[in-house]
């Protein structure tokens, strides 16, 4: 019985594992933004490497990807958010559009996500 269980496990393991979808470089981001006291939601349209700012937040998109199969399907973007005033970093990473609560921006007030890349 035990060898049966390893000779599944060893042939599982030789099964070639599917390869990443190929993802393209969008020329920009549309993000979303809200702010949770005042209701105030604003889209922000940025180029790779530019920054906007939504009340006391700088927001800048570093770059976005997505899928090359599927240019409506998920797109991610690698965002830098900071306090304006302070320059303290409050998010840093790749948000996906899919998932936003997967890699969100922790601030009480705010609200930040990707929509989709633009071309």
């Amino acid at each position: 019985m035990r060898r049966m269980i390893a000779a599944l496990g060893a042939l599982v393991l030789a099964v070639p594992v599917a390869a990443q979808e190929a993802a393209a470089p969008g020329t920009g981001a549309v993000l979303r933004a809200l702010d949770k006291i005042t209701t105030e939601v604003r889209d922000l349209e940025l180029a790779n490497g530019e920054a906007a700012e939504f009340g006391p937040l700088t927001v800048e998109l570093g770059e976005c990807r997505y899928p090359m199969e599927n240019l409506a399907s998920d797109a991610y973007a690698l965002l830098n958010i900071r306090a304006t005033e302070t320059g303290t970093v409050l998010f840093s990473g790749w948000m996906l559009a899919s998932s936003p609560a997967l890699n969100a921006l922790e601030h009480p007030r705010y609200d930040i996500w990707v929509l989709r890349c633009t071309t």
